[in-house]
């Protein structure tokens, strides 16, 4: 997983927790495979966010399976 060369703050995680969940969107549209996906900066940061406030935040799995289940249900 790779690791941003900024520090970032919980709060500047969460100032950007829409952009994350955008380009997470973005990546399953494009059909990624999971190990790909996993590799990503917006995968980092949601996953921090994910642990640091679980009951504020999806775990980025979670919000994998919700994209892949509306772009099938879209599809159909």
């Amino acid at each position: 997983m790779p690791t941003a060369t900024k520090v970032l703050t919980i709060g500047d995680l969460e100032a950007g927790f829409a952009t994350y969940c955008q380009a997470l969107r973005r990546l399953v549209a494009d059909g990624r495979e999971m190990d790909s996906i996993r590799r990503t900066i917006c995968w980092d940061y949601l996953h921090r966010l994910h642990t640091s406030l679980p009951q504020n935040y999806r775990s980025p799995e979670e919000l994998v399976a919700r994209y892949k289940r509306a772009q099938l249900a879209a599809a159909n």
